[in-house]
């Protein structure tokens, strides 16, 4: 992971002043990179039985598509409002610049499900503990939980629920 960490590249004040953003998109760019972090990811489930995977708009998708097909798992698109075309169901929450609604297709999920739910960065866990309700309450048997990397700093994981299983590739 050394070697994709080199290709992270920071964005200082962005999406606004005083962020020191961790941009994935040169590491994804990079062959060799994006590679190794689909094979790393894929190595911590591939003897979990999972069913599906829950990519979260945007930058989850890349990340989620690798893991699913690595898997020979289904992939399912957590998106903000309207951009899915069938009947959906939807979460708001706060994020650190405001609120947001995330939707997924209401038959996205089954109860014979395996899910991980995968998103590039844990900052402060609102994202993706709105897309874990989303999730939950289409009854699968076990939801786990995926990022790229983990801004330690921001306590993400204290927003997600406590009895789930919650990995990072890189932590900062």
């Amino acid at each position: 992971m050394e070697y994709v960490k080199s290709k992270i590249r920071d964005v200082q004040d962005f999406p606004q002043k005083g962020v020191l953003f961790k941009d994935l998109t040169t590491a994804f760019k990079d062959a060799r990179a994006l590679h190794i972090i689909g094979w790393d990811l894929s190595q911590l489930y591939r003897d979990k039985g999972i069913t599906k995977v829950v990519g979260i708009e945007s930058r989850g998708f890349i990340g989620g598509s690798i893991l699913a097909f690595e898997l020979g798992a289904g992939f399912v698109p957590a998106r903000k409002p309207g951009k899915l075309p069938a009947d959906t169901i939807s979460c708001s929450f706060d994020k650190e610049y405001g609120k947001d609604t995330i939707e997924i297709h209401r038959d996205a999920i089954g109860p014979d499900d395996v899910v991980v739910l995968h998103d590039d960065v844990l900052a402060t866990g609102g994202t993706m503990a709105a897309a874990y309700e989303l999730v939950k309450s289409l009854n699968p048997k076990k939801i786990y939980i995926n990022f790229i990397i983990e801004l330690k700093s921001l306590n993400g994981r204290a927003a997600l629920p406590a009895d789930a299983e919650v990995t990072s590739l890189l932590s900062y």
